[in-house]
C-alpha cells in the first residue's frame, strides 16, 4: 500500500514503507475537530485554538506532501510555510485581548513587538522553526523522537485545557516515533513538516514562545551550519555508513560533527542529538519559571 524507499544506514538498505506522516496529519485533524465539536475548547471571538491547530497542521502535512511529490527546492521550501502561517496571524489578533506580543529572551530580557508581532514575527517563526525541525533527520528516529520532546516540553508547561489539546496528536506522534526508531518506517516530510507546524503552531496558541524558541536552539544551530556550509562551501551534509557506523570527513551539520573521524552507530547519534534536544528543552521549561 505505501511506497517504499530503501533505508540507507542498515546493512542491505532494506526497503521501509514511506511518508507515514499523512497518518499523523489525519488522526491530529480529526482528533482537535472532535475536541471542537464536542465543545471542550473554548472559542474566543469565533476563532478556536483547536480548529486553529487543525489547520495549520493540515497546511504542514500538505507543503510536507508536495516536497515529497516533486522534491521542491530550498529557495522554495523555506517560504512555502508562511502560508501557514495565516490562520495562526487570525488567531493571535481574533484574541488580542489575551496573547502577548512580546517575546521575553534569556540575557537580553522582554521584548515588545506590538502589531509587528501579528504580521512579522509570527510568519518569521512558522518559517524559521518549520523549515530547522525538517533539516534535522536522515537517520532513524532523529525526525519524529526530537520534535516529541520539544512537544512533551511545552504540554508540561500549557494549562490543563491547552494539554487536552495537544495528548492525543502526541500520543499518535510518539507512535510513529517507536517504529520510526525500530527502522520500520519512514515519516517523510509530510510529518516533519505536519510536526513543525505542530510545535510552532502550540508554541503560539499556548503563548509559550519563549519556551520552544529555547528548546529549538539545537535545530537553529544545525541549520545555521547547514545553510552557511552550502553558503560558502557550496557543499552538503554528508556522512558514509561503512556498513555498520556512520563516519563523516567534514563538519557541516550537527550530525557530521558529532560523527567527524568518529565512528558511531546509527543509535548512539541519534541518542546524542535527542539528549542534546531534551537539554535544551529543560532549560526552556526551567525559563517558563523564572
Amino acid at each position: 500500500m505505501w511506497p517504499k524507499v530503501p533505508d540507507q544506514h542498515k546493512p542491505g538498505k532494506p526497503l521501509v514503507p514511506w511518508g507515514l506522516g499523512v497518518t499523523y496529519v489525519l488522526f491530529a485533524t480529526v482528533y482537535l475537530f472532535l475536541v471542537y465539536f464536542l465543545k471542550v475548547d473554548s472559542a474566543a471571538n469565533g476563532v478556536s485554538a483547536s480548529l486553529t491547530l487543525a489547520v495549520c497542521i493540515l497546511f504542514g502535512g500538505f507543503m510536507g506532501m508536495l516536497d515529497d511529490w516533486i522534491d521542491l527546492k530550498w529557495r522554495y521550501k523555506a517560504f512555502i510555510p508562511l502560508i501557514a502561517a495565516l490562520p495562526l496571524m487570525y488567531y493571535a489578533i481574533a484574541n488580542s485581548e489575551t496573547v502577548r506580543t512580546s517575546i521575553s529572551l534569556p540575557f537580553i530580557g522582554l521584548i515588545q513587538f506590538g502589531d509587528f508581532y501579528y504580521f512579522l514575527i509570527i510568519p518569521l517563526m512558522v518559517m524559521i522553526v518549520t523549515n530547522a525541525i525538517n533539516m534535522l533527520g536522515g537517520l532513524n528516529g532523529l525526525e519524529t523522537l526530537c520534535p516529541a520532546i520539544v512537544l512533551i516540553g511545552l504540554t508540561t508547561l500549557a494549562p490543563a485545557s491547552a494539554q487536552l489539546l495537544m495528548i492525543g496528536p502526541l500520543v499518535f506522534w510518539l507512535i510513529l516515533s517507536y517504529f520510526n526508531l525500530q527502522g520500520k518506517l519512514f515519516v517523510g516530510n509530510t510529518g516533519s513538516f505536519a510536526i513543525g507546524l505542530t510545535v510552532t503552531a502550540f508554541a503560539v496558541v499556548t503563548d509559550l514562545k519563549s519556551s520552544m524558541l529555547i528548546s529549538i536552539l539545537p535545530y537553529i544551530f544545525n541549520s545555521s551550519f547547514i545553510l552557511l556550509s552550502v553558503f560558502f562551501v557550496r557543499k552538503k551534509a554528508n556522512v558514509i555508513f561503512d556498513g555498520k557506523r556512520l563516519i563523516s570527513e567534514h563538519r557541516r551539520s550537527i550530525v557530521t560533527l558529532l560523527t567527524y573521524r568518529r565512528p558511531l552507530t546509527e543509535r548512539q547519534v541519534v541518542a546524542a542529538i535527542a539528549v542534546i534536544v531534551a537539554v535544551f528543552t529543560v532549560l526552556g521549561v526551567l525559563y517558563q519559571f523564572l
